[in-house]
């Protein structure tokens, strides 16, 4: 009988903690028995392994998101919109930079993840059509918007702007780009 109190969803708070505590690498099954206060084998009554953990960490990881994106761009729209869904991708991706490297780059992929993906994913391209984008230009602006805010946290994570010059100066320059090149004339 599985301990009282451990489910799938704490063994997953349990997995998320190590990985924001010690990175990716620390995630294994005995870490998180032993952070949970049980003995590995009675993990597997609330995962089938590890790989089904780190699925369902990336899964959580895309809920969080969509949950934080959601209510950023609620209420807005047009360029504010798409403003407002970059900075909090972005401050997501710095401030849980080993959470975030969870979440797999092709989502839809992945028929475990293809309805979290989904759901960020329509977020994203509501967005972008709330702006008077149709068609293959909403799909083609969204992976813009995403290689764009990907591309530009990974490299503040990894302390790739080394130049002593404001990085959110830098940020708020290519949010504008962006605006400026995918969107209609706004």
């Amino acid at each position: 009988m599985p301990r009282a109190g451990l489910s799938p969803a704490a063994v997953v708070d349990a997995a998320l903690a190590i990985v924001d505590e010690q990175g990716p690498e620390a995630l294994t099954l005995s870490a998180v028995a032993t952070r949970t206060g049980v003995a590995t084998p009675s993990l597997y009554k609330h995962v089938r392994n590890i790989e089904e953990l780190r699925t369902l960490i990336a899964r959580r990881v895309m809920e969080e998101m969509t949950e934080l994106v959601g209510a950023a761009v609620m209420g807005r729209s047009g360029p504010e919109a798409v403003t407002a869904l970059m900075r909090v991708w972005r401050r997501y991706a710095v401030d849980h930079p080993a959470r975030y490297a969870a979440m797999p780059p092709a989502p839809l992929q992945h028929p475990a993840l293809e309805e979290s993906g989904r759901r960020l994913m329509e977020v994203v391209l509501a967005v972008l059509r709330g702006c008077g984008l149709e068609g293959e230009a909403v799909l083609h602006s969204a992976r813009c918007l995403r290689a764009a805010v990907h591309g530009f946290a990974a490299l503040e994570v990894a302390g790739g702007f080394g130049l002593p010059e404001d990085l959110d100066t830098t940020y708020r320059l290519m949010e504008k780009t962006i605006i400026d090149g995918l969107l209609p004339t706004h």
